[in-house]
């Protein structure tokens, strides 16, 4: 895809001095600085948000039971200090929302 920009001055030296910096090309700088800083794509993000929940769920199951109430008891404390009469962590949902 090409795609045309007009930069402001200020920008464009900015630019045009990295680009020299690094013995590239305006372009190349401008190409390597959108990779560097765009987000990933939609599906990798979701992808990496998958592996996190997985994690968690595998550190739940792995937890004892002692640790077990004890998140338990944590998650009915923030429920109960809720101004909200609508709990976050219902305990007909566990295991299934959360």
């Amino acid at each position: 895809m090409t795609l045309q920009l007009r930069l402001p001055a200020e920008l464009q030296e900015r630019l045009k001095q990295e680009a020299e910096r690094r013995g590239q090309s305006s372009e190349s700088v401008a190409l390597h600085l959108l990779e560097e800083h765009l987000p990933p794509p939609l599906d990798a993000r979701r992808a990496a948000a998958l592996a996190t929940l997985q994690q968690w769920m595998e550190e739940d199951a792995a937890l004892s039971e002692e640790e077990s109430e004890r998140a338990e008891e944590f998650l009915r404390g923030l429920d109960a200090a809720r101004t909200s009469n609508r709990p976050l962590f219902p305990a007909e949902l566990k295991g299934i929302t959360w």
